[in-house]
């Protein structure tokens, strides 16, 4: 686990992480207390990832093409 604030990281540093927590909980090694805070730690950083994977579909839902297909710029994407 990094001292990085989850609210701080890019998706991929979050994804990184969470994945290192989920492979310490499945090896089930560790202490219950440790086990709990990993647990907590996961369920931030599944939520960063799936905000930042919802803000990068809005982006890409928001380009605009024209007749042949090029993007011609972004239309502004409510709460952005």
């Amino acid at each position: 686990m990094t001292d990085t604030p989850v609210d701080q990281m890019s998706f991929e540093q979050a994804m990184k992480e969470l994945e290192a927590v989920v492979s310490q909980l499945e090896r089930g090694d560790v202490a219950l207390d440790q086990s709990i805070t990993l647990y907590e730690r996961g369920a931030l950083l599944k939520k960063r990832c799936e905000d930042e994977l919802k803000r990068a579909e809005e982006k890409v839902a928001a380009i605009t093409l024209d007749g042949d297909g090029t993007p011609t710029g972004t239309k502004p994407v409510e709460g952005m």
